[in-house]
């Protein structure tokens, strides 16, 4: 997905539509007025669009509680990537607001962007998890049901559905599936758990924006005789521990709430900001394919750090440590999971997508950030800045049990960098709605 993505979401240049102002501009004539007639027209179409800018929303949001469904979070953010890239491709064929990426994707004047966003993200999710069939098709005709029939509609379905087989078949060879050879550390006739580590090759992965996945491979892991260990350990025994008595509620309350790693605890953080008023439908789509793109290169960059140094979990280091500090019934607040401790995974996709985000509100107020979690029981918490939102995620893995804090700093880096590289790849548009439209055609 690397390649010929230099021109993609980048503004349209259009000159047509730029030069004299109106206050300025003579009286005009019969030519004239019929272009201004045509540019009101184009105006009308743009605030439609606006109208309509959370049918990108909605579908994000029914999108991401079908692929939190995937047996693993990797596999599952990759679907949303995916998914998210698609429904770029398909509203932008239709309104023109970015150049056309190399994928080309074509669509007839007067297609739906409702039905294109509808059949889009339906054509991919059916493609990569076809067991979800059910779920998926009640989401797609429920965002149907109150678009007229004809050839706009028709039109949008045939423009969605192109975008997604292009986008699924140009990531079909990224990598994604892979033989598990990870090999366990042992002498001969010691035992060792056999149960496999999660997704030892993600980190071979093609990315979306990164050159390879080993391009921001942290330095290792502080050494065990370091004073950064010796903290980082005490710490996360204190906090950490199932019955820890010096965590506080509301420490516990932030640990319960993260446990949760799937794609439907993050894309609401995102809809915080894509249904703040006035955003137009295919700047949307810009924002959370760029937001996917960036969450999916995250996890592909922590994996290849995560197997390259192989570093011991919490319980492990705990139950195995010299003299007094071994604590051999030590058990963490969460499972552990099962893949290597460094860096932090929650931490590096929740900084990515982060970095999105604080690209896209700049200096204006931020929204309230705000998601809800599974494993809290639904409870909803909201964040008042960006920086809040990633912090918190930081804390939660120490709360949690599983993470020690130089692996969530490490992690937070890591995310940081490349959410600014999808955002330098794929920059916001500069110029109007109107500008961004198909007026010179």
């Amino acid at each position: 997905m690397s390649t010929d993505t230099t021109a993609l979401l980048k503004p349209v240049n259009n000159p047509a539509v730029r030069g004299t102002s109106f206050a300025e501009a003579p009286v005009p004539n019969r030519r004239t007025r019929a272009w201004i007639g045509a540019l009101a027209a184009v105006i009308l179409a743009a605030a439609a669009t606006c109208a309509r800018a959370d049918v990108v929303t909605d579908s994000n949001a029914k999108a991401a509680e079908i692929a939190s469904r995937s047996p693993g979070t990797p596999p599952a953010v990759r679907t949303m990537a995916i998914v998210q890239v698609a429904v770029f491709e398909a509203a932008n064929a239709i309104t023109g607001r970015f150049p056309a990426s190399g994928m080309k994707i074509t669509a007839a004047p007067g297609a739906s962007v409702d039905a294109a966003v509808a059949a889009a993200t339906r054509t991919a999710l059916l493609k990569l998890m076809p067991a979800q069939q059910a779920a998926i098709d009640a989401d797609y005709q429920a965002a149907l049901r109150s678009l007229p029939d004809g050839r706009a509609k028709s039109d949008g379905i045939a423009v969605g559905e192109q975008a997604a087989d292009t986008v699924v078949a140009s990531c079909a060879n990224d990598g994604a599936v892979a033989p598990n050879t990870y090999r366990p550390y042992t002498t001969a006739g010691v035992y060792v758990p056999t149960t496999s580590p999660a997704v030892p090759h993600w980190g071979k992965r093609r990315p979306w924006v990164m050159t390879s996945g080993d391009q921001f491979r942290p330095g290792p892991p502080p050494a065990l005789t370091s004073d950064v260990w010796k903290r980082d350990f005490d710490e996360v025994k204190a906090l950490g521990a199932i019955n820890s008595s010096k965590r506080t509620p509301d420490q516990t309350a932030i640990a319960r709430f993260w446990e949760a790693t799937a794609p439907s605890v993050y894309w609401p953080v995102a809809r915080s900001v894509a249904t703040a008023p006035g955003r137009d439908v295919t700047d949307n789509a810009r924002l959370l394919a760029v937001a996917a793109m960036a969450m999916d290169d995250a996890l592909i960059a922590v994996f290849d750090a995560k197997y390259t140094y192989n570093f011991w979990r919490p319980v492990t280091a705990i139950r195995n440590a010299e003299g007094d500090a071994r604590d051999p019934g030590w058990t963490p607040f969460i499972e552990t999971p099962m893949h290597p401790e460094y860096p932090c995974a929650h931490c590096i996709v929740s900084a990515s997508l982060g970095a999105v985000l604080q690209a896209e509100i700049g200096a204006s107020s931020p929204p309230k950030l705000s998601s809800s979690s599974a494993t809290a029981g639904g409870a909803v918490r909201t964040w008042s800045t960006v920086n809040d939102f990633t912090q918190e995620v930081a804390l939660a893995r120490i709360y949690d049990g599983v993470h020690y804090r130089n692996s969530t700093e490490v992690g937070v880096s890591m995310g940081q960098k490349i959410g600014e590289l999808a955002v330098k790849k794929f920059p916001k548009s500069t110029l109007s709605r109107v500008d961004g439209g198909k007026v010179a055609e």
